[in-house]
């Protein structure tokens, strides 16, 4: 739920078992160029939809788990399902040599915008170049739609290149926030050794 009272300056205690993030929110209005991309034979981007709920959870697992991705998690089956499986919402799984590597959720269900609700690839991805064909890939599918606005969220618990990856990708910040929820390593959501540099503390 969103509270729009800003935070007064200085330092806030959380609850017992809970933890706060950083929320940079970005945006681009307008198709930017794509950026070069080396040559990545065998990468292919493969849609899921409603039957792919066990599927998609494992590749959410592999690309969030020490980034802090929890909300998908918490969902029942139906939810899930009716996500991944609406028309206006184009999941894919980022597939190398048959192994799923990564994984780009555009949402397009709200009039004129889209959400690029989910975006990584898996640790041993990093740096190699698939990220960037990644994005040029959700850059060119979100821009053939008849919008006016693409935009992200990411948080402190994301890679620490994130944000300037999506700045140099064509977006730029427009709103910070602070998240605060349960640490979900502490509700068994996450193993109790993902995001290494978060603190778990017991509540």
């Amino acid at each position: 739920m969103m509270n729009d009272t800003p935070l007064t300056p200085g330092y806030h205690c959380l609850p017992p078992g809970h933890l706060a993030n950083v929320v940079t929110c970005l945006e681009m209005t307008q198709t930017p160029a794509l950026r070069p991309v080396p040559d990545m034979p065998g990468l292919t981007l493969e849609r899921l939809g409603a039957a792919d709920t066990e599927r998609f959870r494992a590749l959410f697992r592999a690309v969030g788990r020490d980034n802090m991705w929890f909300s998908r998690l918490f969902m029942t089956e139906e939810a899930l399902a009716g996500i991944i499986g609406d028309a206006n919402v184009h999941c894919h799984a980022l597939v190398k040599d048959g192994e799923d590597i990564g994984i780009l959720e555009l949402d397009f269900r709200e009039h004129a915008q889209c959400e690029l609700s989910f975006f990584g690839v898996i640790p041993s991805a990093v740096g190699t170049g698939a990220g960037r064909w990644l994005m040029n890939q959700a850059i060119t599918q979100a821009w053939a739609r008849p919008i006016s606005r693409l935009w992200v969220h990411t948080c402190t618990f994301d890679h620490p290149n994130a944000v300037a990856f999506y700045q140099r990708s064509g977006f730029r910040p427009y709103q910070v926030m602070v998240e605060v929820h349960r640490d979900p390593r502490l509700t068994g959501h996450l193993p109790r050794d993902a995001s290494p540099g978060a603190p778990l503390i017991e509540g």
